[in-house]
C-alpha cells in the first residue's frame, strides 16, 4: 500500500514538475517578449504612434465640437433671420392686402363717381329739354298774346270812342307777369345748372382724386410686390445656406462619430491589452503559487 502511494505520488510529482517546467518556459518566453517589447524601438514607436494618434483624435474631437457649436450658433442666427424675414413677409402681405382693399374701395368710389357723373349728365340733358320746352311754351304764349294784342288793338281802332285805360294796363300786367315768370324760370334753370356744374366739378375732382389714389395704390402695390419678390429671393438664399450648413454639420457629425468610434476602438484595444497584461500577471502569480506548493510537496516527499 505504501509502494502504491509512493507510485501515485511519483506520478503526481512528475506531472507537477512537467507542468511547472512548461509554465516556467512559457513565463520566460512571455517575460522575454515583454522585455523585448519594452526595450525595442518599434514598441516605443508604436506606443508613441498610438499616443500621437490618440492626441490627434482628441484634437479632431475638440475641433469638431467647436465647429458644431459654431454651426449651431450659425443655425440659430439663420433661424432668427428666417423668422424675421417671415414676419416681414407677413407684414408685407398684410400691407398688400390693405392696399388691395384700398384699391377695391377706390374702384368702388370711382364707379360711384362715374355713375353720379352719368346721372348728372342725364339730369342736365333733361333740364335742358325742360328749358327748351319752357321756351317753346313761352314763345307760343308770347305769340298768342301778340295775336290777342293785335286783335284787341284792331277792335280798339274800330271804336271811335275815347280809349279805355284799364285794358292795356291789364295786358301789360299780364306780359309783365309772364316776363317775371319767364325770368324766374330762367333764374331757376341757371341756379340748377350752376348747382349741376358744381356737382359735376366736385364729381370730376373726386374722380381725379380717386384716379390718383388708384395710381398711388398701384405704385405702392408694385413696390410691395418688388419687396416681396426680394424677400422671397432672400428667404430662398437663407434656406439654401441653412441646408448647406445642415449638410456641413451632418458631415462634421459623421466625422465626429467616426473619430469617436475610432477612439472607442482604441480604448477597447487598450482595455484588451490591460486585460491581457493582467491575465499574464495573474498567470505568473498562479505559477509562483503553484511553484511554491510544488516545492512544499517536494520537500514533504523528500
Amino acid at each position: 500500500e505504501e509502494s502504491l502511494q509512493m507510485w501515485d505520488l511519483n506520478k503526481r510529482l512528475e506531472a507537477y514538475l512537467a507542468r511547472v517546467k512548461f509554465l516556467e518556459e512559457e513565463n520566460e518566453l512571455l517575460r522575454a517578449e515583454i522585455q523585448s517589447a519594452k526595450g525595442s524601438p518599434t514598441g516605443e514607436s508604436w506606443r508613441a504612434k498610438y499616443e500621437e494618434e490618440l492626441r490627434a483624435l482628441r484634437d479632431a474631437l475638440d475641433h469638431a465640437f467647436r465647429e458644431k457649436c459654431t454651426a449651431e450658433l450659425a443655425r440659430d442666427n439663420l433661424y432668427e433671420e428666417v423668422q424675421q424675414v417671415k414676419s416681414r413677409c407677413q407684414k408685407e402681405q398684410a400691407a398688400r392686402e390693405a392696399a388691395k382693399k384700398q384699391l377695391s374701395l377706390s374702384r368702388k368710389e370711382l364707379e360711384e363717381e362715374r355713375r353720379a357723373q352719368i346721372w348728372l349728365k342725364e339730369r342736365a340733358v333733361q333740364l335742358e329739354k325742360e328749358v327748351e320746352a319752357l321756351l317753346e311754351v313761352h314763345e307760343e304764349e308770347k305769340a298768342g298774346l301778340d295775336q290777342e294784342i293785335a286783335s284787341f288793338s284792331q277792335s280798339l281802332e274800330s271804336f271811335r270812342c275815347a280809349p279805355v285805360a284799364f285794358q292795356p294796363v291789364e295786358v301789360e300786367d299780364y306780359s309783365k307777369r309772364l316776363s317775371e315768370i319767364w325770368k324766374g324760370a330762367v333764374e331757376t334753370y341757371k341756379t340748377e345748372v350752376s348747382q349741376l356744374e358744381g356737382s359735376l366739378s366736385q364729381a370730376k375732382e373726386n374722380l381725379w382724386k380717386a384716379v390718383e389714389d388708384n395710381q398711388q395704390s398701384q405704385l405702392q402695390l408694385q413696390h410691395l410686390e418688388k419687396d416681396l419678390a426680394g424677400l422671397k429671393a432672400r428667404k430662398e438664399m437663407l434656406e439654401e445656406n441653412l441646408a448647406r450648413q445642415w449638410q456641413e454639420q451632418r458631415g462634421e457629425a459623421e466625422k465626429f462619430q467616426v473619430g469617436k468610434l475610432a477612439m472607442e476602438a482604441l480604448e477597447q484595444e487598450k482595455q484588451t491589452l490591460r486585460v491581457q497584461i493582467a491575465q499574464v500577471l495573474e498567470d505568473r502569480q498562479q505559477l509562483m503559487h503553484l511553484k511554491m506548493s510544488l516545492s512544499l510537496e517536494v520537500a514533504t516527499y523528500r
